[in-house]
């Protein structure tokens, strides 16, 4: 139980964030009105979308090191991990876009390099089920990992802050911590930010156990 004290904290910070998110006050704005709360869940998967991938990265980067399958398995399972959250993280996005710019989907270099990121990472679930063998499939993911990283972040990051953009926090587009993101807001935004990392973690660390005991049941098939 002293190990697992960190699923315990994210089941209650999510329900938490579902509760309070839900009923708590938001600043009453035009455009927003409601759909601010979306705040709560749209945002943080990013976050917690990002440092899975981090950690899909680190396990990468050992693997070239040491290589186990051990680590190739839990850098597979965290980047699955972070797609997911990635791909639910445009659902959410696209569900705001439709009701604050009234289309699902705009020309925004915002949401156009975040499309692009889950593209490159959905061609490293492609390219691994394209090798046959073992090592050689986990030696390339685990170098295609690692650019495709490298080149994820700045089109999530770095390239919408330089042109202009309808998503706030890009393009001189102020982000809601600057104007909307009061104190009652932050009492559940942080928490969800925590909240929905751990849970990355866990789904990452659950399909990792997963994966791991069925290379287990076939390496005994086979011995």
């Amino acid at each position: 139980m002293k190990k697992n004290w960190w699923k315990a904290l994210s089941v209650v910070l999510l329900l938490y964030v579902a509760v309070a998110g839900l009923l708590m006050p938001v600043p009453r704005l035009a455009i927003l009105n409601e759909t601010i709360r979306n705040l709560y869940f749209h945002v943080p998967m990013w976050f917690g979308m990002t440092f899975i991938l981090v950690a899909s990265v680190y396990y990468s980067v050992r693997y070239l090191r040491t290589p186990t399958p051990a680590l190739d398995i839990r850098a597979h399972e965290a980047a699955r991990t972070g797609i997911l959250m990635g791909f639910v993280g445009l659902a959410t996005g696209s569900i705001w876009a439709k009701y604050t710019w009234g289309e699902w989907w705009t020309n925004d270099p915002k949401l156009n390099g975040a499309a692009i990121a889950m593209l490159i990472y959905g061609a490293y679930l492609v390219l691994r089920s394209s090798f046959t063998d073992e090592q050689q499939r986990a030696r390339v993911s685990a170098i295609y990992n690692i650019f495709a990283f490298a080149t994820a972040m700045p089109l999530f990051y770095i390239l919408p802050r330089l042109t202009d953009s309808l998503h706030p926090g890009a393009g001189g587009n102020p982000a809601f911590a600057k104007y909307d993101l009061d104190s009652n807001m932050r009492l559940v935004f942080y928490p969800a930010v925590i909240g929905w990392t751990l849970l990355a973690f866990w789904l990452a660390q659950l399909a990792s156990r997963v994966s791991l005991l069925k290379l287990k049941v076939y390496e005994k098939q086979i011995a």
